[in-house]
Order: C-alpha cells, then structure tokens, then sequence
C-alpha cells in the first residue's frame, strides 16, 4: 500500500480560545486531486496554510512524504501554493514572474530558461513570456501563478481557492483546465474551496469541514450519495428532508415511518451515518419524478405545485405534499413533449423506497 503524500493527526489549531481546528486526522494520497470543503470560517484555509508551514500546530502533528514537518518552514517544504489574489509581481513579465523562485535558488540561467519556457507551455501561454503582468485577464493571471508555482517542481501544489475571482464562464474553464493540469504533471494537488459544484467535478476525494472538524472523507460520488449526516447532505447538492422515526430493525432491514410517506421497509445500508439517531429521511430532487399521462412509478402520492423554476433544460418544481408544512422540490428535464406544470396543478409524484436515505 502506497504511503499517504500528507498525514495530520490529531492536528489542532487555536487562536486565543477559539478552535480553529480541532483534532484533525487526514491522509491525503500521493498523486490525488483533493479537496477541502466547507463554508467560510469551518477551518479549510487555516488546514492548508497549516501544512504549507505558514500556521504553526498547537497540537498533533504532520507528515509530508514521510518526512514530519515539526520545525520545517514554509519555504523548506516540498510544497508550493497558489493563493486566491495570485500575487503576480505586476512590474515584472510573465516570464519574470514564473522565473523569479529559481532565481532565488540560484539555479543556472540556462536551466532557468529552460523550465520557464515548459512551465509557461504547460499552463497554455505559449508567446506570452514578455508580455507584461498587468497587462493580463484574471484567467491569465491565475495561470501565471500556476505556473510560478509548477515550475518550482513541488511533492504537493496548495490551492488557496484560486478559481474565486474569476466570471462563471471562465471559472468553468479553468476548473477543467485545472483537472487536466493535474494528471499531467501527476503532482498531488490539494484544493480549498466553498463551492461544492467545483469540489464535485474536479476532485478525486473530498474532505467536508464544519467548525475545525472534518465531516466525512469521500469521492465526489460517495458524498454526494452516501452523505454521512444530514449536515453533510444538506451542504452537498440539494435535499429535501422529511421527518422519520425508527420503528424496528431486524438483520438488514429497518422498519420506519416517514412523514407524508407512510410506514416502511428499507434497507439498514440507507442509513449511510449509521442507524443510531437517526430522525429523516433524504432524497435528491433528482430521484423524485412528475408523472404524466399513463406514466406509472414503483410508488407514488399526490402533492400541489406550489413554485415553479423554468431553466431552461430544467423545470425546478417547489410541491407540497400530505402532512408537510415545507415543500420539497423536484427536478425535472424538459424533454420534447414535457408540458411545464404551472402554479396551483395538481401532480402525480413518482418515487421509490430504495432513494430515501436515513440520516441523523
């Protein structure tokens, strides 16, 4: 079994009396895109700068390629990091700026040209090299300090939400361009973000974090199927809840009674967290379906549309269904011949036991 690039355990970090981390244990595999992903202030950034050596550990410790990095300093660690503004030098070229940590280690000029020159080709500005820094779109910028970072060849590149600044279109673009780059050059890349569009479609495992403390540890498929708490799902996508209690377990099955449902017989797997605590039941608006004409479902209820979202390739429905005050949403594609229902119809709502999961 490969040994892990980056290992944390019992990682703590307080400033003052407050916990900013709070006993953190994390492997990070050598060569994965990670990610980590929480809302502002859970500690995402303060577990980067950690490993980066800018934030020093009140307690635990941290390993990077084996090696413990207690008493290492940032510039002394096989690691490089790309923050969020960038930090281009905009007196100086693009080629100056991808130059100007070789420099200082006092490499050959030859080589130093060298590797600017790949490090420049790798992030997609062939021909840019003289051109200067404040001259630059945001998209351009953000590949410069890809490639600043890149061409210093580190074990593991630090991305300190660097996609953030940039318009949705172009956003996009760089995501992809950024997963390319990555199984390129075959380097772990360890990303924090907020969005978590962008940690599901770049990632190979995520790390949640609520309040210093990581949640659950998954692929982007897992988390987003098999969430481990209700606190988790409702972070991850959209989910629609509905309150469950526990009436009986026996073998692999659980006996439980949903809100608007009825009593059930499901699996004890849908129970991703575990069965202890468990107070509702989840399911994706995606596995939810709007049936029309002589369509049929393995089950199905009646609610009142009650809101009415049209996308375009999706209709976003807001329904209201038997004894729920809050309504749940459906999505449905708009496929040739799908009439859009409008507010106030009445709808068939096709589902299936085997959607629901049981969280706490």
């Amino acid at each position: 079994m490969t040994q892990p690039i980056i290992q944390l355990k019992g990682f703590d970090k307080f400033f003052g009396d407050f916990a900013a981390l709070s006993q953190v244990d994390l492997d990070i595999k050598t060569g994965e895109f990670f990610s980590l992903l929480g809302p502002s202030g859970c500690g995402k950034t303060t577990l980067l700068r950690s490993i980066a050596g800018f934030e020093t550990p009140s307690a635990g410790s941290l390993y990077i390629d084996g090696k413990t990095m207690e008493g290492v300093p940032a510039n002394k660690r096989p690691t490089n990091m790309v923050f969020q503004s960038y930090a281009i030098f905009p007196h100086m070229s693009v080629a100056e700026n991808v130059a100007y940590g070789l420099k200082a280690r006092r490499l050959p000029k030859v080589e130093i040209t060298t590797r600017v020159a790949e490090a420049i080709a790798m992030v997609g500005l062939e021909g840019f090299g003289g051109r200067a820094s404040h001259a630059l779109s945001g998209g351009q910028r953000q590949r410069v300090a890809l490639a600043r970072a890149l061409v210093l060849k580190p074990r593991v590149l630090l991305l300190d939400e660097p996609l953030s600044a940039l318009d949705k279109k172009l956003r996009e673009q760089m995501q992809s361009e950024l997963r390319r780059l990555q199984r390129a050059v075959g380097i772990t890349f360890v990303l924090v973000t907020h969005d978590q569009e962008e940690a599901l479609t770049m990632s190979d495992r995520i790390a949640v974090m609520f309040d210093g403390k990581i949640a659950q540890v998954a692929t982007p498929q897992e988390l987003y199927g098999q969430p481990c708490s209700r606190r988790v799902a409702n972070f991850i996508g959209m989910m629609n809840f509905l309150d469950a209690k526990i009436l009986s377990t026996s073998g692999d099955t659980v006996e439980v009674d949903v809100q608007s449902l009825g009593k059930l017989s499901l699996s004890l797997s849908q129970a991703t967290g575990g069965i202890e605590g468990c107070n509702s039941a989840g399911v994706r608006p995606e596995m939810l379906t709007i049936l029309t004409g002589s369509q049929t479902a393995e089950r199905e209820i009646e609610a009142v549309v009650s809101e009415v979202f049209y996308y375009g390739d999706m209709t976003y429905y807001d329904v209201r269904l038997p004894f729920k005050e809050e309504p749940i949403t459906i999505t449905m594609r708009n496929t040739a011949g799908r009439t859009v229902l409008a507010v106030g119809e009445n709808a068939r709502v096709g589902w299936s036991a085997s959607s629901l999961l049981l969280l706490r």
